[in-house]
C-alpha cells in the first residue's frame, strides 16, 4: 500500500476552507471519483450529506466534477452515512460519496466513500482516486457530459429498509422512546422509523440549522438525552451522531449504555434466541468486561485496531457478522454492509421486546471494568517497544492485575500523545497503576 496524501482511515476529513477541505479540491475530487468509480452501465455516483452548512458548497463542487468526468449524479440530500451505502448498492451505482465529518463540530467536514456493493473502498481504489486528483483537469466532450437528478424518495426508501431488518411481527407499541438526532443526518429517518414501528417517540436534536450539528447533543454529549428520558419517564433513549453511523443508549434511569454493553446485549440475545453468533469483533479499547461476559456465553471475542475499517476487515476475514466499538459504531453484517445507528438500535430493541425486560436489566449481564486513560504529551516519536524502562513498568503493571485486567500503550494517530489505558476490577488500583505507568512514559519521552 502506497503512502496516502489525502485519504485517512475513513475517507478525507479536515477543517472547512483549509486544504484539502475546499471547494476547488472537491471539484477535482469529483472528477477523479467519476473517472474511477462511475464504471457501471449507468455511470452513476450517488451523493449524500449530513446537515453542515458547508455541505451545500461541497455537494455542488462534487456534482460539477463528476459531470465533467461524464458521470451521472444522484443527489440524496441529508441522509445518514449508512443510508448512502445502502442506496449506492440498491440504485446500482458505481459508488457513493458522503459529505460529512461524522461526530466532529460544524467547522469540520469531509468525504467518505462506498464502492458499488456499499462497502469501503479498497486500498487500490483509494490510490487510483488520489492519482486521478493529481491529473490535469479535463472535461469530457459535450455529448458525453453526465446529468444530475435528485432522489425525492430517499428517506422513504431507507426507512423501509431499516424496518425490513426486523421480523414482520416486531412492534414497539407501548414503548416510550426519546431520540436525539444530534441536529444531524438522522433527523428524519430516526424518529420516522421508530414511529412506524409503533413507538411513542419524543425527538430532540431535530432542528438542524447548518451550524448546530453535534453541538451539546447526540452520542458525544449525552446529558440532554439523559435529562429528557427522566423528564418524560421514557423507557429508554437513543442517541445518534451527526452522520448516523454511531448510536448509544440511555436506560430509563438516565444511565448511559455504551457500545460495549450494546454489543453484549445483541450478541447474548442472538445466542439465546437463535443459537448463533460464533464470534464478536471489538477493538483494542473494548472493555475487558465485554470479553469476560462473552467468554461466559461461549462466544469468541477478538480485538481489532481502533477504527471501523479494521473491525470490518476482521469480520470479513473470520466470516463473522457482529462487531463494533465502545463509541457506539456497531456493525451487523447480516443486516447491512457498514456501521448503522438506526439498524443497530433496532437490534437492541429486538432483545428488549423479545425478552420483555428493561434495558437496564439487559446490560446488567455484563460487568464493566473500571478504565482509566491518561494522555501523556510527548515531544516527538517514541519507540515504546524498545524502551526498557517503559517495558519493565508495563510488565510490572500486568503482573499487578493478575490476569483480571488489561494495559494498553498506544501512540495517538492524531495528537502528540501516548495513551496509557489500564483496566481492572478495583478502581483505586487502576488509577494508581495508570498514574505510575504514565509517569514512566513521560520521563522517558523527555530523556
Amino acid at each position: 500500500m502506497g503512502k496516502r496524501k489525502y485519504f485517512g482511515t475513513d475517507g478525507i476529513r479536515g477543517r472547512v476552507g483549509e486544504a484539502p477541505i475546499s471547494a476547488d479540491f472537491a471539484l477535482r475530487l469529483g472528477r477523479a471519483v467519476g473517472r474511477v468509480l462511475a464504471t457501471t452501465p449507468s455511470r452513476t455516483v450517488v451523493i449524500g450529506k449530513d446537515t453542515r452548512i458547508s455541505g451545500y458548497m461541497f455537494e455542488s463542487a462534487l456534482e460539477a466534477g463528476l459531470i465533467a468526468a461524464g458521470a451521472n449524479v444522484k443527489l440524496l440530500g441529508p441522509m445518514p452515512t449508512p443510508a448512502v451505502a445502502y442506496l449506492t448498492r440498491t440504485m446500482r451505482s458505481g459508488g457513493g460519496i458522503v459529505i460529512s465529518a461524522s461526530h466532529n463540530p460544524s467547522e469540520d467536514n469531509g468525504f467518505k466513500f462506498f464502492d458499488a456493493r456499499g462497502g469501503k473502498l479498497s486500498d487500490e481504489t483509494e490510490e487510483a482516486i488520489e492519482a486521478a486528483i493529481e491529473e490535469p483537469f479535463e472535461t469530457v466532450p459535450n455529448s458525453e457530459l453526465g446529468k444530475a437528478s435528485r432522489v425525492d424518495d430517499a428517506v422513504g426508501r431507507y426507512v423501509e429498509f431499516c424496518k425490513s431488518t426486523v421480523a414482520d411481527d416486531f412492534w414497539l407499541n407501548g414503548l416510550k422512546v426519546v431520540v436525539d438526532c444530534a441536529h444531524g443526518a438522522t433527523y428524519q429517518v430516526g424518529p420516522k422509523t421508530l414511529k412506524e414501528l409503533g413507538a411513542q417517540v419524543t425527538a430532540i436534536g431535530t432542528g438542524p440549522d447548518g451550524l448546530n450539528i453535534n453541538a451539546d447533543c447526540g452520542s458525544t454529549q449525552l446529558k440532554a438525552l439523559q435529562d429528557a428520558v427522566v423528564t418524560h419517564a421514557a423507557d429508554l433513549g437513543i442517541a445518534f451522531d451527526g452522520d448516523g453511523d454511531r448510536m448509544l443508549m440511555v436506560d430509563h434511569r438516565g444511565e448511559i449504555v455504551d457500545g460495549d454493553e450494546l454489543l453484549f446485549i445483541i450478541a447474548r440475545h442472538r445466542r439465546q434466541a437463535f443459537g448463533c453468533e460464533r464470534g464478536v469483533v471489538g477493538t483494542l479499547m473494548s472493555n475487558f468486561g465485554l470479553q469476560e461476559a462473552l467468554d461466559g456465553l461461549g462466544i469468541e471475542f477478538v480485538r481489532a485496531a481502533v477504527g471501523d475499517r479494521y473491525v470490518l476487515r476482521e469480520l470479513h476475514e473470520r466470516d463473522w457478522v457482529l462487531g463494533g466499538e465502545s463509541s457506539g459504531h456497531l456493525i451487523c453484517l447480516d443486516k447491512t454492509t457498514t456501521g448503522d445507528g438506526v439498524i443497530s438500535a433496532l437490534a437492541v430493541l429486538e432483545a428488549m421486546v423479545s425478552e420483555d425486560v428493561p434495558l437496564a436489566e439487559l446490560k446488567a449481564g455484563m460487568r464493566k471494568y473500571p478504565q482509566i486513560m491518561i494522555n501523556v504529551p510527548i515531544a516527538g516519536p517514541i519507540d515504546l517497544d524498545h524502551a526498557p524502562r517503559i517495558q519493565a513498568s508495563l510488565e510490572e503493571t500486568e503482573r499487578a492485575l493478575e490476569g483480571s485486567g488489561r494495559v494498553i500503550l498506544r501512540p495517538s494517530g492524531t495528537e502528540p500523545v501516548v495513551r496509557v489505558t489500564v483496566e481492572g476490577k478495583d478502581v483505586e488500583q487502576v488509577q494508581q497503576l495508570a498514574t505510575r505507568l504514565a509517569g514512566v512514559v513521560e520521563e522517558e519521552s523527555r530523556a
